[in-house]
């Protein structure tokens, strides 16, 4: 099978923003407790953060981190994850039915982050509570000092704000399973009056509406035309989310979930079009698409165990999601559409990042360790930042129940903006046949293949372990960049990452 196209300098998708490449740390599970946060660690550091983690998290080079949650915020007190450990309240947490000591709060967060590597990014509880609880969140974390909210910050070891710019209006409000679930009226409403609240204290932060948690909500996607129409002109982003489910057991179709994504996107694009043309507006409103990922593996464990649950358990094993090879060919798919994307999807979180549904998983009082789907994500956050450029491909495809046409090489192509290099990340769908790729690169000037990196061979259900870490990249073979054409031979069933350097 023969798969060709042709990349040109001069034509371009657009710029990625690099907050593409975020990620998403929820009061849930083991995610903070044993995940980031384990002060009696080997490797922990004098603020109780897991070392080991930190540095997973520093390979992968992750921009940006949502936080708190998630469902967990719609209930969430701020206040009661500042000052002395010793006093903070245990308070019992109705999304995940866990008891949260608080012993991890903004500070410690923001310690962790910094410590990481990368920014934050705050969501505000816009179910149990609302305005003015978020204008305190955002002068606490924010205001240099001379006020209230701001003086306890510094009384509690903070003397400098920390100058967090994007901030979440609240967590799948249109969810039933949400404290606090609002119809699209009242929570636009609500989103509109927080957000003009919140910008009379700073007009240049970046706020976060959300959208629909699924394109599978009835409400969608009536839910942000109408949540926009209250909204557009003071927030600059709409939130999306979706999980993928091993739905037919079937790997064409699993592998052709990206389809829906890509659906999902270009949808809300077209109502995003929309409210603008309908408010003559020359402003711009991007997607965030901040909760993405394969999540199927522990759902049924998860029911059983939340089902006979004996009372309020801290940070239970909860959506431990071990992930195989074949979840690491879709998350490469889903990337490249993010990519593909990137004109308006902005910002991006994989949700999450430790233990929950996670490229990197922990051993309480043990190890560190990457999951198969840490691997795809690392080279897209490594060397997927720059412009996203055009890549039309001619190739086979096939069409499943929900997706028509769905080609077998899925490719996304991105000029780096830090040295120039040009890499293309590749999948091969098929199960059976080889892929001859062989792309015409114009406009580029001289190259040559600098970098080649693969995952095949693996059983579509191998996964790593604290033990071994077998389902990893190896250096590729055969790729040859001559005469202005990218040639190389992609396996079945495989993920390859070819970079071509001047």
């Amino acid at each position: 099978m023969r798969a060709t196209g042709t990349v040109h300098s001069a034509y371009a998708i657009g710029r990625i923003d690099g907050r593409l490449y975020g990620s998403f740390v929820e009061h849930l599970g083991r995610a903070v407790y044993t995940g980031i946060y384990e002060p009696e660690h080997a490797t922990a550091d004098e603020k109780g953060m897991r070392g080991d983690v930190i540095d997973l998290v520093r390979e992968l080079d992750v921009p940006i981190v949502r936080y708190p949650g998630g469902n967990f915020v719609s209930a969430y007190n701020w206040e009661d994850g500042i000052g002395p450990l010793a006093e903070r309240p245990v308070r019992l947490d109705l999304a995940w039915h866990s008891a949260e000591s608080n012993h991890v709060g903004i500070h410690e967060f923001a310690d962790w982050a910094e410590a990481a590597g990368t920014e934050m990014m705050l969501a505000v509880n816009l179910g149990s509570r609302g305005l003015d609880a978020a204008r305190s969140f955002l002068e606490y974390v924010n205001h240099p000092g001379g006020s209230q909210w701001s003086d306890l910050r510094r009384r509690n070891g903070r003397e400098d704000p920390w100058g967090v710019k994007m901030w979440c209006l609240g967590n799948e409000m249109d969810g039933p399973w949400q404290i606090g679930q609002k119809t699209a009226a009242e929570y636009g409403r609500l989103a509109f009056e927080t957000a003009k609240a919140m910008r009379a204290f700073d007009p240049s932060i970046e706020l976060v509406v959300c959208g629909s948690s699924s394109p599978r909500m009835p409400t969608y996607p009536d839910w942000e035309a109408t949540v926009l129409d209250y909204t557009y002109d003071v927030v600059d982003y709409i939130s999306l989310h979706l999980y993928f489910d091993y739905e037919t057991g079937n790997t064409a179709d699993f592998l052709a979930e990206s389809a829906r994504l890509d659906d999902y996107i270009g949808t809300i694009a077209g109502v995003i079009a929309y409210i603008k043309a309908k408010k003559r507006s020359q402003k711009d409103v991007y997607i965030s698409f901040d909760e993405w990922n394969v999540w199927y593996h522990s759902r049924e464990a998860d029911k059983a165990l939340l089902a006979g649950q004996d009372g309020w358990p801290h940070a239970p094993a909860l959506l431990e999601d071990v992930y195989t090879f074949e979840d690491a060919l879709l998350v490469g798919c889903m990337i490249n559409t993010f990519i593909r994307r990137a004109d308006v999807v902005k910002v991006a979180c994989l949700a999450q990042l430790v233990n929950v549904i996670a490229p990197i998983m922990t051993v309480a009082d043990g190890t560190a360790w990457r999951q198969t789907i840490f691997y795809p994500f690392l080279f897209a956050s490594r060397y997927g930042r720059g412009r996203a450029l055009k890549l039309p491909v001619e190739v086979p495809g096939y069409s499943t129940a929900f997706a028509k046409d769905v080609p077998y090489l899925d490719v996304s192509a991105v000029e780096s903006e830090a040295d120039g290099g040009l890499t293309f990340f590749l999948v091969n769908r098929h199960p059976e046949e080889a892929i001859e790729l062989d792309i015409a690169v114009e406009g580029f000037g001289a190259r040559r293949v600098t970098m080649d990196k693969v995952m095949a061979g693996h059983g579509l259900k191998a996964t790593n372990g604290p033990d071994s870490e077998t389902v990893a990249p190896q250096d590729g073979a055969g790729a040859l960049f001559s005469e202005g054409r990218l040639k190389a031979t992609m396996a079945p069933l495989s993920y390859r990452m070819i970079r071509l350097g001047a």
